[in-house]
């Protein structure tokens, strides 16, 4: 049950943050909110480290493969994607289409067990989920 509550506020927390970085590109540059966001989010990640945690900052180096290490350039991506969607497509669309690229990265990702993850067999029954969420996204934007 947890899990599940964790992942409301993460989605929802994603959006407030979406509408918050767009705000902030407005008044500064789309590289200066980002640089911004990356920079505030490693603060607090210390500040929670300092508190909770103090393993070695260096053992995320003897990750394997290497290209594990990649998360944070793909995190400066995600905040440059997501600002310039909510931007061009409003926070509803916007998440909707993220959501559902979410959805089937992830479902490919484990369907061909990639980047170690453990692969799962084809289900029709989340195709058909994978459809209906496409097929949300056309009744979201019907007219």
């Amino acid at each position: 049950m947890i899990g599940f509550l964790i992942a409301i506020l993460s989605g929802a927390l994603m959006s407030v943050q979406g509408v918050f970085n767009t705000q902030v590109t407005k008044a500064s540059s789309i590289w200066t909110a980002n640089a911004f966001v990356q920079f505030s989010a490693l603060l607090v990640c210390l500040a929670a480290w300092a508190v909770s945690d103090r393993s070695s900052l260096l053992s995320v180096f003897r990750v394997e493969p290497r290209y594990m290490l990649l998360g944070g350039v793909m995190g400066a991506a995600i905040t440059w994607t997501v600002i310039r969607s909510m931007d061009a497509l409003g926070p509803a669309k916007a998440v909707l289409f993220i959501v559902v690229a979410q959805i089937a990265a992830a479902y490919l990702i484990e369907l061909f067990g990639l980047f170690g993850t453990q692969r799962q067999p084809w289900e029709w029954r989340k195709a058909i989920g994978m459809g209906l969420a496409v097929a949300g996204i056309a009744i979201f934007k019907w007219k």
